[in-house]
C-alpha cells in the first residue's frame, strides 16, 4: 500500500518514523511519501518538503509566513492527487494537516487516519466538528484522551499507547556511554553534574527561551556543566549563535540531534514544553518547564479564558498533578528559574517529591508498543475483510 504521511515538527518527525518502520515490517510492499523530516527520510520515506520549512507557531509568526505556509499546503494537496495514496497519515501538527484533512475527505481521494491526536482539550475544542467530519481512524497516544473523545463527544478513538516511552526504552536497551566517556567527547569536566537546556526546535521558541536560559544557568557555571540541545533543523549561526553571544556562559557546549544521549548525562533540566518533557520525566531527569511568551502577564491573565486544562506539560497532563513547575509568561524569568532550579538541584528541597510524581505519572502511561498498535490498527482497517 502507498502511505502518505505528514509531521509538521522534530517530535512528530521521531514518531512517525517509528510508525513508519511498524508499518514496513507488516507490509513488505508498503511505499512512503509524504512531508516530515530526518527521521523520516531514513526509514524510507520520500520528502517532499522538510518541516523546518513549515515549523512556524504562534500567531504572529503564522501570519508573518502566511504565503510560505499557504504554498506548502499547495504543494502538499497537488502532491497527494498526483501519488494515489491508499491513505494520508496526519501526525498531530493542526493548523496544518486539519485543513490537508478536510481536502482528502472532500475530494473522495483515500481514507484520512491522523496518528497523535489534536490537542483540542486544551483549546479550539470545537475541532472537534472538523476531526468528527474528516478523519475516519484517530490514534490517541494520551490516556486522558480517551474519556475526552469518547466520553465527552462520543467520538471512538484508539488509544495505542505513548511512543516517547518506546522510543526512551529502545535507548535505555541500548549500550550506555559512561558519563566519563561523555564529558571527554565533548569537552566537559568530569567532576562536574551537568545541567541540560532544552530550548525547542523551532526558531521562535530559540530567540524566546533560551536567553532567559542562559542568564538562569549563568550562576552555575563555576559548579556544573551547562550543555545546550541543539537541533540539526535550525541553522546554528543564524538562530543559536546571536543569542550565545549576547547571553555568554562559560564553558557551555552543546550538542546536536542527541536529547537522549543529554538527558541520560544530566541531573537537571530546563525544559520548553512539548514532547522534551515527557522524555525528561522517563529520564529520570527533575525539570522546570519553560515557556516566555511577550506580553507575558495579559497572556496569563488569558489563559484560563482559553486554555481548557489546568496544565501545559504533559507529565502534568498525565498525571492530573502539578508535577513539574510549567513557567509560563511572564513567570518565565531569571529570578524564578534560578530558585526552582535551587529546589531541584542534588540536594534541593524538592527533587525527591518530584521524581516520586514521575513515578506515579509512568504508571498511567501504559506499556510500550504503541507504534507496532498503531501500526496493526491501520492496516487491519485499511484492509478488506
Amino acid at each position: 500500500m502507498k502511505y502518505y504521511v505528514i509531521a509538521g515538527e522534530a517530535s512528530g518527525d521521531l514518531h512517525a518514523s517509528h510508525l513508519i518502520a511498524a508499518l514496513h515490517q507488516r507490509d513488505a510492499e508498503a511505499q512512503f511519501r509524504g512531508f516530515g523530516g530526518d527521521c523520516m527520510a531514513a526509514q524510507g520515506m520520500e520528502l517532499v518538503a522538510h518541516y523546518r520549512d513549515l515549523a512556524y507557531m504562534g500567531f504572529i509568526q503564522v501570519v508573518r509566513h502566511a504565503r510560505k505556509i499557504l504554498r506548502g499546503l499547495a504543494q502538499c494537496k497537488a502532491d497527494i492527487v498526483q501519488w494515489r495514496p491508499d491513505v494520508v497519515i496526519l501526525v498531530d501538527y493542526p493548523g496544518f494537516n486539519l485543513r490537508i484533512a478536510e481536502y482528502v475527505h472532500t475530494a473522495g481521494i483515500c481514507p484520512v487516519y491522523y496518528y497523535i491526536s489534536p490537542k483540542i482539550w486544551a483549546w479550539k475544542e470545537g475541532r472537534i466538528k472538523a476531526i468528527r467530519r474528516n478523519v475516519d481512524q484517530l490514534f490517541s497516544i494520551l490516556p486522558f484522551e480517551v474519556d475526552f473523545y469518547e466520553e465527552k463527544h462520543h467520538y471512538p478513538i484508539h488509544y495505542v499507547g505513548n511512543p516517547t516511552l518506546d522510543e526512551v526504552s529502545v535507548y535505555k536497551q541500548l549500550p550506555q556511554q559512561t558519563y566519563t566517556s561523555f564529558c571527554e567527547q565533548h569537552g566537559l569536566q568530569e567532576n562536574r553534574l551537568s545541567i541540560a537546556l532544552l530550548p525547542g526546535s523551532r526558531k521562535a521558541e530559540i530567540a524566546a527561551n533560551l536567553p532567559r536560559m542562559l542568564d538562569a544557568v549563568k550562576r552555575y557555571e563555576q559548579d556544573y556543566n551547562i550543555i545546550l540541545g541543539a537541533t540539526s533543523s535550525l541553522d546554528w549561526e543564524t538562530d543559536y549563535a546571536p543569542v550565545l553571544s549576547q547571553h555568554p556562559v562559560h564553558g557551555l557546549v552543546s550538542v546536536t540531534n542527541a536529547t537522549f544521549d543529554l538527558l541520560s548525562h544530566s541531573s537537571t533540566a530546563l525544559v520548553t514544553s512539548g514532547t522534551a518533557a515527557l522524555e525528561t520525566a522517563l529520564f529520570n531527569v527533575p525539570q522546570v518547564v519553560c515557556y516566555y511568551t511577550r506580553f507575558g502577564r495579559i497572556v496569563n491573565w488569558l489563559k484560563p479564558h482559553f486554555l481548557r486544562v489546568k496544565y501545559i506539560s504533559l507529565v502534568n497532563l498525565i498525571d492530573d498533578s502539578e508535577v513539574i513547575p510549567e513557567l509560563i509568561g511572564n513567570h518565565m524569568n531569571v529570578d524564578t528559574l534560578q530558585q526552582w532550579l535551587e529546589d531541584i538541584l542534588p540536594g534541593g528541597s524538592k527533587r525527591d517529591t518530584m521524581l516520586a510524581g514521575y513515578r506515579s505519572m509512568l504508571s498511567k502511561l501504559g506499556e510500550p508498543g504503541a507504534p507496532e498498535r498503531a501500526a496493526q490498527a491501520m492496516i487491519e482497517a485499511l484492509t478488506p475483510q
